[in-house]
């Protein structure tokens, strides 16, 4: 079973921007920057747990982390 829960694309962007990423391009994929840490992801209507789990990895997140800031 996934740690993390598929989730809207719109929710998906907001926990790395209450983290301080912001959108650098937007696409068919999203490229999101904090400094020198990049996040990309590919901008589909419902992101489920695997392609979830990376980017809180990138982030910075834990899975608990990430589940608290949806």
């Amino acid at each position: 079973m996934p740690r993390l829960p598929g989730i809207g694309q719109r929710n998906a962007v907001r926990v790395p921007e209450k983290r301080g990423f912001r959108a650098l391009r937007q696409g068919k994929h999203l490229i999101m920057g904090h400094g020198l840490v990049r996040i990309a992801g590919r901008r589909p209507t419902t992101i489920n747990a695997y392609p979830m789990g990376p980017i809180a990895k990138v982030a910075g997140l834990t899975p608990g982390q990430f589940r608290e800031l949806l």
